[in-house]
């Protein structure tokens, strides 16, 4: 068969930093983070490993880059909103986006050479706290019990085997069949009277203890 006309041939979309990153992310989404190597996605994006490091340094700047994508899909504080309607809006935000992105738990506050979308979040919810009138180190606090909540609840979530509706009370019936309510009560009355509670879910969970760390923080902000 002849080759084509050179002006039928569908031209190819050249490879760029933020084509690898887009990439890595969704073989990160599908296979997790540590089955992600450069071969791989060489072959998501059609070139040779080699080719990759004409866009990405090493596998360090490969993560600081997928991180700072997903950093770029959480939405900023907005002016209109108050400190404390930004701050569970947020919250609930990045809740929702690592539980898309779950191999991103564990990285989103560890790289050592943050983007500029990292650099742009971290900055607008430090100032939407510093406009409200917190002082600099209350913000710094806010900011650290925040995301030590959101960070460690999505990570609670990870781990629990709750994939899908009935998994939740299959768990808690074999609790109670190696828990004895006589041997451990409490364990047992929570089981039943919460966790077999119809309509009972543990992402639930996550608004009421973020209440409580807003409000906690609000009255901190008062008393400075």
């Amino acid at each position: 068969m002849p080759p084509r006309p050179a002006r039928d041939r569908v031209p190819r979309i050249p490879l760029s930093r933020q084509k690898v990153l887009h990439a890595a992310v969704a073989l990160a989404d599908e296979n997790g983070l540590e089955a992600l190597t450069m071969r791989k996605l060489g072959e998501a994006v059609g070139v040779e490993a080699m080719s990759l490091y004409t866009h990405v340094a090493n596998k360090e700047d490969l993560l600081d880059g997928m991180v700072d994508l997903i950093f770029g899909e959480i939405d900023l504080p907005s002016p209109q909103d108050d400190w404390k309607t930004a701050m569970r809006q947020r919250a609930v935000e990045v809740r929702r986006i690592l539980s898309r992105h779950r191999w991103a738990i564990g990285l989103m506050e560890s790289r050592s050479s943050p983007g500029p979308a990292t650099l742009r979040h971290h900055d607008a919810v430090l100032g939407c706290l510093r406009k409200a009138g917190f002082s600099v180190a209350l913000a710094a606090h806010a900011y650290s019990v925040l995301d030590s909540y959101i960070y460690g609840f999505a990570l609670q979530e990870r781990s629990l085997p709750f994939d899908t509706p009935g998994s939740a009370t299959e768990l808690a019936q074999a609790i109670l069949a190696q828990a004895p309510a006589d041997q451990y009560p409490h364990m047992a009355e929570l089981v039943t009277e919460q966790v077999l509670h119809p309509g009972y879910d543990y992402g639930d969970e996550f608004a009421f203890g973020l209440d409580l760390i807003l409000d906690g923080l609000e009255r901190a902000s008062r008393q400075g």
